[in-house]
Order: C-alpha cells, then structure tokens, then sequence
C-alpha cells in the first residue's frame, strides 16, 4: 500500500519544506526521508536548536518568535523556499495549513502545495458556507442558523428559537477556539461576546453561527483520501469524543459501538463532502453523532493531529499519500482494498497542570525518556533538555496504541503513560491515565460530555499525593541530604550533614515534611536494624522500593528539584517554603498576578473602577488558549501595571486591588 521511490519512478519533485514545527515537521520529515526527497525545516528564533531543524537536511531562519512574524508569515516561508530551491511544501496542521492565500502563493511562485486546492480550503474554512454546500450535497447538518446578520439581539432571537442548550461556534478556524455552549438565555450575550472576542483574536474573524445542541453527542470523524484525477476513498471512522474546552485529547480508531450500517453511511457522507468541493489530498470529515444519527461538523482541508491511529489499523502512511497526490499521481489503493486491522488509541501529552487549571507549563525539560515497544508508537517534537516556550501549542507528543482489540490497545496506551518519565515541567500524563482508565471510556459508552461531569473523575483535576508517593519523596529527600557532593565520594561525607536519625538510645524515628507540587505533605522516617523505611497513611517503603520507584517509576535529582514517580503518579518535591507573615500579600486585595506566560491581550478594567469578585479583569492568551483573570474579592483598581499587547511572564503583576473603603461599614 505504500511504496518507496527510486530511480526508476518519474518524480514531479525531489524536494520539500516543511512550513511547520514541533513534532509534525519531524514526522513528515520521517516520511519524505523514507521517500528519497530533500527535507527542509524553517525555523524561528526560539527554536534554532529544535528537533525537527535538526532532523532536517537543511533548515531556514525565517522570523522571531512571533507566529506572526515567522510560521504564519507567508512571505518570509516562500523566500526560505526559494534560497533552499524547495519544489514541494508541505504545511502540517496548524499555522498556515487551511490557508487559501498560502496555496496560492505557493502557486503563483511555482511550488507545489501538499494539500487540496485553494477553493476547497475557502469552501470549508467558513462553517457557515460549509453547511450549504453540505445540506446541498445531501449530507446531513445540525439544525440552526448560518445567516450572515450578525446583530447580538438577531442572535439572541434566533438562539431562543432554536431552543437551549445552543452552541456558539466561530464560522472560521476550529480547535474549540470561538465556541460557547449556552444553557440559557440569560448567559447567552456574555457567551456571545467571549466567543467572537476569541474568534476575532485567533482568527482575524468574529462571525458566528449558531447550532442546537445535540445532548449525548459524540465526536466521529471520517478520513478521506482523494487524487486530482477523480478518485475518492475514506479510511474509515476515529472517535474524538474525550475532549476537554472542545480540545481533543484521546483518540481511538475504529470507533466503539458503530453499526455496520451506521459505519457505511458514515463513509459515504464523507466521499460526498469531499466531492462537492473537488478535493484532493488527505482530509477529515467531523460529525457530531446520538444514536444512530450523525451531523456534519465541519472538514479539515489537511491533515489531523490523530492521523496515527488510521495509519495504524490500515498501514497506509497518510503523509506519504499526500505526498503522491501533490506529485499528480493516482491512488494505488481503491475502497475495496481498505481493510481494518485491529484498535488504535492516541493520547496527546501537553505541557500543562491538571492540578493548576490546566495552565501551561514552560521551561526546560530536564529529563525525558518516551516509551517504546511492541505496538506503541511516538511522535514528538521534543528532545531532552530542550525548553518549552510559550510561544506555541503546547503538546510534548502523541502516544500510540496498536493492539489485536481495544482491550490489548488500552492496555498497550495505559503501560506506555506508566513509563513515561518527564521531569522540569508539568505534565498530563497521569491525567491521561486516569482517563483511559474511566469505566465508561474502558466500556466504550463515554460522550463529549466525560470530562464535563462533575466527579466524573474526581482525582484528575488534583496532584497525585497518595501514600505511597509521599512515602518515596520523604526518601528521596533523606537521600539527597545524605550526599555532601554530587560525587558521593565516601572520603568527602560529613557526619553533621547525614540525615540518619542518629540517638543515643530509644527508636530512631524522624517525621519529615514537604511539598508534592506545592501540596503540604509528610512521612515518617523509621531506623531499624540498619534498614530505613518511610511511612505514610496506611503505606511503607524502604529504601530498595526507592530506588526501584516502587518498580513502575523514577526517582531523579535535577538541578530544578526532586522529580518523583510511583505507582500513584508522579510530582516534584520540595522542602516547605516559610514566608515571613508581612511579605505575603493578602489574599482578597493586592496584586493580581498572571498564572502563566503569555500575551496580555485585553484590560477589561480601568484604574479607580469598583469591582465585584469574581469580575473578569484581564484575559492573557498563552499557547493559543485564551485565560480570563478575575478579581479574587470586592475592591478598587489602584493601579494597572502591564499594557495590551505585551508578553508577561508567570508571576508578572498586572492589575492592582485595593479595599474600597467607601463600602466599608464604619465601627
């Protein structure tokens, strides 16, 4: 189903950029290497010593950090195309990837584009058009309004006769970005606003359609191929249903509990979507589902994120097919020669904190060892001791599970988590274990709605602090402490510097407390007989179930603290911080400080005016994900200190509450 070229094939190119980042850049690399071809990178200041520039045979600076000024700058990728002489570009997904201009600018400069024709991208880039050309091929649309007047109180009315719960959806782009799920009319003009600010703000477009919603839904989407001589096949179904803000999370193919029937009408929507706008390329075709019925979302005019799990159970290189149509060849491969070989399942792992909102994490990755072994795949962007910016998505890797049935793939997907060892940075790793361990995703009955639930996974949203966890920190501090030089020579370690819980007489216990990612914590310490064991709660461990991680884990010393792994999870270690009492700040007034690093994009507030709490005060846009600010209590803005527009770092001050003491009630 996939072949490679040599010398014998007539080749339309023999080499290509790829207009992208991160670890799509080094999986097309992988491919277009494997095809004989040139592969060229470019790259933005932050990332000159990245994966994929180095993976690259040649690689091009084109801007600094800015997306704007570098991955989205048209210009600037087709001069690195022309110094490196690229015939091909291929955009990966993301950035300039659905960008109808970018196509043809590759055109009009004599490059060929990877990807489906300009008009294609135009036709579904707008969900609002996309849905006439839809309901006009006879795939089936959601219910709602697509009109172009755009009025608020047009809106409010055409919600209400839709009826609640509505969806609020940005005509441009996708991702979640732009989208708003009302329950009632009474939030739908703040909904409304939120969603074409962010719309505005990641798009350049604050057009909105409205849509029912569809209660129990499900995410499927259909993969389909097509040539530019006429040719169209689907690759099947992938459910995409285990998101979190309409971002994606968990993938698998083929989708659990699809009928027979259900599965070919799928199909067949797909290739009509797909014709009715003459695509040609690799492309997803994204219905929302209930039951047996199912609605057309929207098309992605490229290639998805979760393209692995269809390259798995077919085992035709997806990226390769893209590669074969730009070069104006027919597909080798026909409907009938689509076969599905057993369960794929995907996990995205992000630089983020469950414990903390999810917020992005940033900085250096101090340690990092991915898993490997039968059936499991890794794409990733990513190498040990790089640096996570701010600057872009925030995805480490994607993880992959190929087994003979689901059950296997799971399993295969829940071992690969366990083994997984990143340290410097926070992550979702352990998030995305507990997920895939959630009775109704094992079952397969599970709904874009599981991560909504309340208690619907009580311990995701919290740092792991089990026992045993607390009980291989305490060690691991003991151990640290009882090194005098990172040496350890024996010559060179002090007795005043040894924790040992040495006395005179009696058992030698010690109690030792500490923070497991900024939680309060602590364990007991127990010497006996020359052995030391650590309890905590209702678990022990010795000092061999350290070193062994409780034989499923890590335990690492890095510059940047302790980073420990057991069975529980994993966590950073740190002795408790002890702030005198004046120079915290009071939690209801002071400084409110940003969570993370990103872009200041609005104020919302002026300085002198009164404020309620829980008052949006500033929204920070960091790793394309938009974060509102709200004011912790009742005060006055006494002070603006960050402008709009500017990057702030985690921890920066940007807006000022003081007491309003004209509410206060005199004594």
């Amino acid at each position: 189903m996939s072949g490679i070229i040599n010398a014998s094939e007539t080749f339309m190119f023999d080499s290509i950029l790829i207009a992208n980042r991160g670890e799509i850049a080094c999986r097309i690399i992988r491919t277009a290497r494997r095809l004989g071809l040139r592969t060229i990178s470019v790259y933005s200041r932050p990332d000159a010593g990245a994966l994929h520039v180095r993976m690259a045979d040649q690689a091009c600076l084109i801007g600094p950090a800015a997306a704007d000024q570098s991955y989205l700058n048209i210009e600037a990728i087709l001069n690195a195309a022309r110094k490196t002489e690229a015939q091909c570009i291929h955009p990966g997904y993301g950035f300039l990837s659905e960008n109808a201009e970018f196509a043809e600018a590759c055109a009009a400069t004599g490059i060929t584009f990877a990807g489906p024709p300009p008009s294609a991208i135009r036709s579904m880039g707008l969900k609002d058009e996309a849905k006439r050309i839809m309901a006009a091929a006879g795939v089936p649309v959601t219910p709602g309004y697509d009109g172009k007047d755009q009025n608020a109180a047009t809106l409010a009315r055409e919600a209400a006769a839709i009826g609640y719960p509505v969806l609020i959806k940005a005509i441009a782009g996708g991702g979640g970005k732009g989208m708003r799920r009302v329950e009632q009319q009474a939030d739908f003009p703040a909904a409304l606003s939120a969603a074409k600010r962010e719309a505005l703000a990641s798009f350049g477009n604050d057009r909105v359609l409205l849509e029912k919603w569809i209660n129990t839904p499900r995410h499927i989407e259909v993969q389909v191929l097509a040539d530019t001589h006429g040719q169209i096949i689907h690759l099947n179904e992938r459910d995409c249903s285990i998101q979190r803000r309409h971002q994606k999370v968990v993938e698998e193919a083929p989708a659990s509990g699809i009928s027979r029937d259900m599965r070919e009408r799928l199909g067949l929507a797909a290739i009509n979507a797909a014709r009715a706008v003459n695509y040609c390329g690799a492309g997803t075709v994204e219905f929302i589902a209930s039951g047996e019925d199912f609605y057309f979302m929207e098309m992605n005019t490229r290639l998805q994120v979760e393209h692995p799990v269809t390259e798995a159970i077919t085992g035709i290189d997806l990226v390769e097919q893209q590669i074969r149509v730009a070069a104006g060849e027919k597909l080798t491969i026909g409907q009938s020669d689509i076969s599905v070989t057993g369960h794929a399942v995907e996990a995205r792992v992000y630089a983020e904190d469950p414990a903390n909102a999810f917020l992005p994490s940033t900085g250096r990755v101090a340690h990092l060892k991915l898993p490997s072994g039968g059936g499991i795949r890794v794409d990733t962007g990513i190498a040990n001791g790089e640096s996570i910016s701010p600057w872009y998505d925030p995805m480490i890797a994607k993880i992959i599970a190929h087994g003979d049935d689901r059950r296997q793939a799971l399993e295969r997907l829940a071992n690969a988590l366990m083994s997984t060892q990143i340290a410097g940075i926070k992550t979702n790793t352990d998030f995305l274990h507990r997920v895939i361990r959630h009775s109704d995703f094992t079952k397969g009955e599970y709904t874009t709605a599981i991560l909504d639930r309340p208690g619907a996974l009580p311990p995701a949203y919290a740092p792991y602090t089990g026992d045993r966890l607390a009980c291989l920190a305490a060690l691991a501090l003991v151990s640290r402490s009882n090194l005098s030089n990172p040496a350890d020579e024996p010559a060179s370690r002090s007795p005043w510097n040894t924790c040992d819980g040495f006395q005179l007489a009696g058992e030698r216990r010690q109690n030792i407390r500490f923070q497991l990612d900024r939680v309060a914590s602590e364990a007991d310490l127990l010497w006996h007989d020359g052995e030391l064991r650590a309890f905590a709660g209702n678990s022990s461990a010795n000092m061999a179930d350290y070193k062994a991680g409780l034989a499923s884990g890590l335990i690492l010393h890095t510059a940047g603290g302790i980073f420990v792994r057991g069975p529980d999870g994993y966590a950073t270690v740190a002795m408790p911080i002890h702030e005198p009492a004046s120079s915290r700040l009071e939690i209801s007034h002071g400084a409110v400080l940003t969570p993370m690093h990103g872009r200041l994009t609005q104020i919302l507030v002026k300085a002198g005016e009164k404020v309620s709490a829980g008052t949006a005060l500033a929204i920070v846009e960091a790793m394309k994900m938009e974060h509102v600010l709200n004011a912790p209590a009742d005060g006055i803005v006494t002070a603006i200190q960050a402008k709009e527009g500017e990057q702030v770092s985690q921890g920066d001050p940007i807006i000022t509450l003081g007491k309003d003491n004209q509410t206060e009630t005199a004594p």
